[in-house]
């Protein structure tokens, strides 16, 4: 609006232009339109063809419009369209050079000059000033005339009065201003002017911030002696400033509450601090006892962050005084209270202000000492700063290792001083010195650990060979050996704890130990040796430059330790039964290396990581894994002997027995997946994988038994709960070694749950509460049971002691003198502890079968890894058709059993894997000749379970493991097996193929299940499951039709029926079934369905059903086919008794205008030549549609509530009311209404009816609900006569 209005001031103000620049030049205007547009690069695009087009017209009467309309746009009402104006004239005054500054300048105050614009208008005017100067600032032309500067900074001091509408707007555009002229202007000119603001820069931060960007562009100017005319002292920070510097520093952090930055003068204080030589003053003064002073919140969090932006402009020293001191501590116990949900939380930030920092800087001395600042501050001995802090992949590689250094150099000698270390407000009160100093040297080596293993685990981090391997040997020693005496040998044991290792810290070392194993066999080669092996596609992992195994460098290094009793000491010895076994593994991948080197297969290298794997477990739990150790030697040794006996006798046919060995190494792979290790499951996938061709029946039974929930009794429990057996044979501490097991599942079968050890604590806590309250819970639950057996054995002892009262004797209290008291609660105190521990001892038995049932569960979906390998690898074996069932058993026990989330994932990866991977295989057996008998029976079983079914979705399994058996039973096309082009004969041929398939009997078991399907009123199938067989196999689909056909009108309720029309319709429609049927055949099948349908139709009564109305709709979409099909094909089929069924349906169903079932019918219709009628428009009735006319008038008492009103007839009125439109009258009524907008009010309620010239309109502002002012409806009413 504000541009037609500056359009229309130009025109009044030359009124004698006859010919001018608004008359003629429509383009040249729309630039101005365009430069208020919302969208950005619609406006830039304006800036530029405007100055394009100035210069090339040259003229200055448009020169001269331009610059008017930039100016008056500068205080534009809308937001957006103020930087257009300002950018186009800042670019055409850049352009235009002869024009003065100081004209525009002039321009700009004239027109909006504050104290003669209107008040509604002041901010608009403001905001022109403001962007008047911006506009002039971007010509590039400010530091040519000194004036214009001055007039600039004045009007910018004036508007930086009003700050709650310009903020800091104003002084911004001061300094940006500062930045662009020369010293001699600044000197010269601006330097008085800006005096009063340069004096008072200790009011606010803006005007501290003018100061310091005065000094950093003008040094020569503003000197010390300059600086104590202003400020009263040479300097900006000392001693006598500091108070009001921090008072400043407090508004910057108010000022920047929500915006969550560091304010810009608060770095450059720092920046002058540093350049004043007084840092240390600014940093204990202003920040440490200046901000920290007041309470947690804005001044803190600008603090913590002045901390993150300083880091790069410290030297060594400072960044060790600053990292170690009170800002530090300050925001350890923020991060640490910031765990809490719902609180602000500061380490994000500072996250990326020390990645940024590492990633800029060079120097490794700083990268180490801020790492070790971070690092070393602790919370009662555990580091803020989470164990996985990715910042560390930018160290440079001298850093990295001296960070290493210091990492291993704290564990083994915990220096608890050195830590930066603070506890909170609980924790003090419950603090017990030595056992205190315990927790925290714990809490610190458990971190520690973490950190090792999360630097291997992050491939981001470059690290050299020689390091990875330093930190895993480090943590092997660790966890598994002692110190006697140091060794030359082995660097390891030149480092002395200063506090030894306990178990609990051993369990950490061990647990991480086997997750950095896990790291290391997925870790690619480092990016030195990575360069040399580029030639190779396919990328190497989790081996070294040279292609070993990391994993066998490591057995190497635990050879040496065991061969050095003088030097180390393993924590748990090798019997001489376990070390001979030991000794045989390395034996064992000696040959494997060799016979490896004549020719790499997968098989021998799955083999030898086994081996490895095995033996690196060995350490862990001897006694489990030494037989399974020894089994697995003698398995690969009978491999090895059957691949020679297999080459010798290379023209042999195969033996008659599989190889023993195959099933000797499954079963060893089952024990193996009972460790909760992810490696271990993923080197027994590999392993699986390479022997998948030699798995026999009977161990792949073996697998299959392991998944029988109703062997669970008997096998699962032997191999889960016998682990417990021998843990209590082996070790009292039973719970502790649990929770080990646990720690490493959760560890290892998992992602990085290291992730989480920042909120260590705050999880404990709250898993403390949470086993509080089961604990509770369960106490009352077994309180609310009363055992019977307990109340007994409490009568009797308080009968023994005649303490019960009779109702004669009355309280027998009284009658008990001290000794039988005293005996008496003896007795109670016994009985009470007995009846504990029985509760405790039922606890301790739920829960140990409730995990129990979990390691069930988690080794069950361990085991399926197997099946999902085997089933991809041997897809085309027929030992394959053996999963079928027990699949399909676990699928259906899966869908009723507990809805447990492990039970879930466990049921929907055995789901995945059948109907994923194994029903919808492109590679299935092909070799079924043999096994024809065998294969139907078991599609006449599964079918016939199908049909005994409850749940539909358990029925689809069933049945489309129907579908894949039939698959094989017909096995590969003629088509697929032959190369060349077939003929359509010979395609012909292979649609009727259907191999080893018994086509009588396979139809058969599909006719009585579709015969159920559609005479059952609750039958599992769908008619999904039907269209997907004749689909898929047309020869079944062409002897199922007859059936289904018959079901269009037989079906048991108007659901079936409608869908045999689906399946009928579906079966027609298939190009293949139409080939079938070709001839005499398919013209009858026409005849047939053209009969059902009629007398499906016939049989429609008058209905509203909903069901009945969708059988109908099925039925139509089969006529339209058949009538098209038949008139297409011009077939002999007669049509005429459906003609007139259909004819007579719209009597039976009313019709709408439109919807499914309608154009349904008159799409069949059409096909007859029958056409949907034409609904000619009518126009409504106004008298008629206005008889129920308004029933009161809006703001008044409705008519039916007034009593004279109450026996009136309502609607007389408005018919009088509704005739006056039509009167020639009622046009001059209205143009009347405008000057009679009072009187009208005024009048009685009962003149109103005769006086609205409108009332159809009327009505409409009357039906809504809320009466608004009374001019609004009548400017309704006058628009709605207008139009």
């Amino acid at each position: 609006m504000s541009v037609e209005m500056v359009e229309l001031s130009v025109k009044a103000a030359q009124p004698v232009r006859t010919a001018g620049i608004l008359q003629q030049n429509r383009v040249f205007l729309d630039f101005f339109w365009d430069l208020a547009k919302p969208d950005q690069e619609v406006r830039l695009k304006a800036v530029e063809s405007l100055i394009q087009y100035l210069k090339t017209n040259n003229k200055a009467d448009e020169l001269e419009y331009t610059f008017k309309r930039l100016v008056d746009g500068l205080a534009h009402t809308r937001e957006t369209a103020r930087p257009g104006f300002s950018l186009a004239l800042g670019q055409v005054l850049s352009a235009f050079e002869d024009v003065s500054l100081q004209s525009i300048l002039d321009r700009i105050k004239e027109k909006h000059s504050l104290q003669k614009v209107k008040k509604k208008l002041v901010r608009n005017a403001m905001f022109g000033n403001l962007f008047g100067v911006l506009a002039l600032h971007q010509s590039s032309r400010l530091s040519k005339e000194p004036q214009v500067v001055l007039g600039c900074v004045q009007l910018l001091q004036s508007l930086s009065q009003h700050r709650q509408h310009l903020k800091d707007l104003p002084t911004k555009t001061m300094m940006d201003i500062l930045n662009e002229i020369p010293e001699e202007v600044f000197e010269e000119v601006l330097l008085s002017a800006l005096q009063t603001d340069l004096a008072s820069a200790f009011s606010t931060p803006e005007q501290l911030q003018l100061l310091l960007v005065a000094l950093q562009r003008f040094p020569q100017t503003l000197k010390p002696k300059k600086l104590k005319k202003l400020l009263g002292s040479s300097t900006i920070i000392n001693a006598d400033n500091i108070p009001k510097l921090t008072e400043v520093l407090k508004m910057a952090a108010r000022s920047v509450k929500k915006e969550c930055v560091l304010p810009a003068v608060v770095l450059d204080l720092l920046k002058l601090s540093l350049k004043e030589d007084s840092f240390q003053l600014f940093w204990d003064k202003a920040i440490i006892n200046g901000m920290f002073k007041e309470q947690p919140g804005p001044t803190h969090y600008l603090s913590f962050r002045l901390l993150g932006s300083a880091l790069p402009l410290l030297s060594v020293v400072q960044l060790k005084e600053v990292l170690t001191g009170e800002v530090m501590m300050h925001y350890g116990e923020h991060v640490v209270s910031a765990q809490k949900p719902d609180r602000f939380k500061l380490a994000p930030e500072m996250d990326v202000y020390v990645s940024d920092f590492l990633q800029d800087c060079q120097d490794s001395d700083k990268q180490l000492a801020v790492m070790v600042a971070f690092s070393s501050l602790t919370n009662q001995g555990y580091p803020v700063v989470p164990s996985v802090w990715r910042v560390v992949q930018h160290l440079q590689p001298a850093a990295l290792q001296n960070y290493v250094a210091w990492l291993k150099s704290m564990f083994l000698q915990p220096q608890l001083d050195k830590l930066l270390d603070f506890s909170t407000r609980k924790q003090k009160d419950s603090q017990e010195g030595r056992e205190q100093r315990e927790n925290s040297i714990f809490r610190l080596r458990k971190w520690i650990v973490a950190r090792l293993a999360s630097i291997i685990d992050n491939h981001q981090v470059k690290k050299q060979e020689d390091l990875i391997m330093d930190v895993a040997r480090f943590v092997f020693f660790h966890a598994f050996f002692n110190i006697k005496k140091s060794s030359a040998d082995i660097p390891e044991t030149a480092g002395k704890l200063s506090a030894p290792l306990d178990d609990k810290t051993r369990g950490v070392l061990v647990n991480s130990f086997f997750g950095l194993l896990l790291s290391m066999h997925h870790l690619p080669l480092t990016e030195d040796s990575a360069e040399g092996a580029a030639v190779n596609q396919k990328r190497a992992l989790g081996v070294t430059a040279d292609g070993t195994m990391w994993i066998y460098h490591l057995v190497q290094y635990a050879q040496v330790l065991l061969n050095q009793p003088k030097h180390v000491q393993s924590s748990q010895p090798f019997s001489p039964e376990q070390r001979q076994a030991w000794d045989s593994m390395l034996e064992s991948v000696a040959s494997l290396k060799k016979k490896a080197k004549k020719g790499q297969t997968a098989e021998s290298s799955a083999f030898q990581q086994l081996f490895l794997l095995v033996g690196m477990h060995l350490f862990k739990a001897p006694e489990e894994l030494l037989d399974i150790m020894k089994d697995l030697q003698s398995c690969v040794d009978k491999a090895q002997e059957k691949k020679a006996k297999k080459k010798k006798k290379k023209q042999a046919a195969e033996q008659e027995e599989e190889p023993e060995w195959a099933e000797v190494m499954v079963d060893i792979l089952l024990s193996l997946l009972s460790q909760p290790s992810r490696h271990i499951r993923q080197v027994c996938r590999t392993v699986f994988s390479s022997i998948c061709p030699h798995v026999t029946a009977a161990a792949l039974t073996a697998i299959l038994d392991v998944l029988d929930s109703e062997k669970d009794d008997e096998d699962d429990r032997a191999v889960v709960v016998t682990d417990d057996i021998d843990k209590t044979q082996k070790k009292p501490e039973e719970d502790e070694e649990d929770e080990e097991m646990e720690g490493d599942k959760s560890d290892e079968s998992d992602d990085d749950s290291d992730e989480d050890d920042e909120d260590d604590e705050a999880m404990e806590e709250e898993e403390d509460e949470d086993e509080e309250e089961e604990e509770e819970d369960q106490e009352m639950e077994e309180e609310g049971e009363v055992d019977q057996n307990f109340r007994l054995e409490l009568m009797k002892v308080l009968q023994q002691q005649n303490a019960l009262a009779t109702e004669e004797e009355g309280s027998s209290d009284e009658d008990m003198d001290d000794e039988a008291m005293m005996e008496l609660d003896k007795s109670l105190a016994a009985l009470f502890s007995e009846q504990k521990k029985k509760t405790q001892a039922k606890k301790d038995e739920k829960t140990k079968l409730q995990k129990e049932k979990t390691l069930v569960r988690d080794f069950k979906i361990k085991v399926l890894d197997l099946i999902e390998v085997f089933v991809a690898r041997q897809a085309g074996s027929p030992l394959v058709l053996g999963l079928v069932e027990p699949l399909l058993t676990i699928i259906d026990r899966g869908m009723s059993s507990d809805s447990h989330q492990q039970e879930q994932d466990f049921l929907r990866r055995a789901a995945d894997i059948f109907r994923n991977q194994l029903c919808r295989s492109k590679v299935y057996c092909r070799t079924a000749g043999d096994r024809q008998g065998e294969l139907h029976d078991l599609l006449d079983k599964l079918m016939t379970k199908t049909q005994k079914l409850s749940d539909s979705s358990v029925c689809l399994y069933y049945f489309s493991a129907s579908l894949y058996v039939v698959k094989v039973l017909r096995g590969a096309l003629p088509a697929e097996t032959k190369e060349e082009p077939t003929t359509d004969r010979a395609a012909a041929n292979d649609l009727k193929f259907m191999g080893n398939v018994d086509v009588d009997r396979v139809s058969t078991i599909f006719r009585d299940a579709l015969s159920s399907f559609m005479s059952r009123r609750k039958s599992p199938l769908t008619a999904q499951m039907f269209t997907d067989l004749f689909t898929r196999f047309p020869v079944l689909c062409v002897k199922l039709l007859d059936t289904a056909v018959q079901h269009i009108t037989s079906g048991v309720r108007e659901h079936q029926q409608g869908q045999a029309c689906v399946l009928v319709l579906r079966a027609m429609q298939s190009r293949e079934v139409q080939q079938l049927l070709s001839g005499e055949q398919w013209t009858e099948l026409c005849v047939k369905v053209a009969g059902q349908l009629a007398v499906s139709l016939q049989a429609v009564g008058q209905t509203e059903s909903k069901v009945v109305k969708e059988k109908v709709v099925k039925t139509l979409e089969l006529c339209q086919f058949l009538v098209k099909i038949v008139h297409l094909q011009k077939l002999s089929v007669d049509l005429e008794p459906l003609l007139n069924v259909l004819q007579s349906l719209t009597s039976v169903i009313t019709f709408k205008k439109t919807g499914k079932l309608e154009d349904t019918y008159w799409a069949v219709m059409k096909h007859f030549g029958v056409m949907k009628p034409k609904v000619e428009k009518i126009k409504p009735d106004k008298e008629a549609d206005q008889q129920p006319a308004p029933k009161k008038k809006k703001g008044f008492l409705p008519e039916t509530k007034k009593r004279k009103k109450r026996n009136k007839p309502l609607l007389e009125p408005a018919a009088d009311n509704s005739t006056s439109t039509n009167k020639p009258g009622a046009a001059k009524g209205q143009a009347k209404k405008k000057n009679d907008k009072k009187t009208k009010q005024k009048r009685p309620a009962d003149g109103a009816p005769t006086s609205h010239p409108n009332p159809a309109k009327k009505s409409k502002t009357q039906s809504e609900s809320k009466p608004a002012k009374k001019k609004k409806p009548k400017q309704k009413k006058e628009a709605g006569g207008k139009m």
